[in-house]
């Protein structure tokens, strides 16, 4: 289900009425807070539809600005949450809003916010719930593992954030971009690419461009991990310095140098070659090292 490509008088997704907004409101942008706001209807369409949204689902937003986005959202789900942490905004997306009921705003720092709460506030009887959002760039990966570290019912994520941030969750092993992101990300989800967008439709515009990214939200991880937190502790120990050797990467966290030797064999054993980088090795191949150095007593 897509939206129109009309665009009806209510719409701030034009260059002409986001600047009206912005000068009847005395509104100037943060670049603190990574305000850009997007001015460009037809790179909506694309967001929203990749959501995969109707009237029986729920759609988060976070950041929604002025409310370019938070329209399009409204008139496909059937519940709209926005957080936002800008206090003058508030006034704009009330009259943003005023045509959709069904949509709300609530004002804060979506770091802060206890989000299982909202989504019982605000989502309860919906048939999942899709993130839809235009991210601040200087806030991305710490929103993104909030969303997922939290285990909320979601369907999708589906974001607009700095391409090349995008290109490392989207990564496959043995790339450039491939890294701890990358396994973070896609061990809860299936990671999707799904538009690049130029710097010039947003008012004001970035110093970079920008990419839509779908994280399709697993219902069960890829590989089988006895102990998350020590899996993602030596998926971060083997990225600490890329040009650097698994071997030597985790010999300098997690052995002495009496102990080392015993790394070696651990790694053969798990059919990795100590002389690997990182970034060549895949999740399972991860899962399968953290399981052999957790049972080693590995901590």
């Amino acid at each position: 289900m897509t939206i129109s490509n009309r665009i009806t008088p209510e719409d701030v997704a034009t260059p002409s009425k986001t600047k009206e907004i912005l000068k009847r409101h005395d509104l100037v942008l943060k670049k603190s807070l990574g305000q850009n706001f997007l001015i460009d209807h037809n790179i909506l369409n694309k967001i929203v539809s990749a959501a995969e949204l109707g009237p029986d689902k729920g759609a988060l937003e976070i950041g929604p600005g002025i409310g370019a986005l938070t329209q399009q959202l409204a008139k496909l789900a059937g519940r709209v949450l926005a957080i936002e942490i800008d206090q003058r905004l508030l006034p704009i997306l009330g009259e943003t809003l005023e045509p959709y009921p069904h949509a709300s705003v609530v004002h804060g720092d979506v770091l802060k916010q206890d989000l299982p709460a909202l989504f019982r506030q605000h989502f309860a009887g919906v048939d999942g719930v899709s993130v839809v959002a235009n991210l601040p760039y200087y806030i991305t990966t710490p929103i993104i593992m909030k969303l997922l570290e939290e285990k909320l019912p979601l369907d999708n994520i589906v974001v607009m954030i700095q391409k090349e941030v995008a290109d490392r969750m989207a990564a496959r092993p043995g790339t450039k971009d491939y890294g701890s992101l990358s396994i973070a990300v896609q061990f809860h989800c299936e990671a999707e690419l799904v538009t690049i967008v130029p710097r010039t439709v947003f008012v004001p515009q970035p110093n970079v461009d920008s990419a839509v990214i779908r994280l399709r939200v697993r219902k069960a991880p890829p590989v089988d991990v006895a102990d998350e937190a020590f899996f993602f502790e030596v998926v971060q120990a083997s990225f600490v310095q890329r040009r650097k050797t698994i071997y030597n990467n985790l010999a300098a966290r997690f052995f002495s140098k009496e102990t080392k030797s015993e790394l070696e064999a651990i790694l053969l054993a798990c059919g990795i070659e100590p002389q690997r980088r990182g970034e060549t090795l895949s999740m399972e191949e991860y899962a399968r090292l953290s399981a052999a150095l957790q049972a080693h007593g590995c901590k």
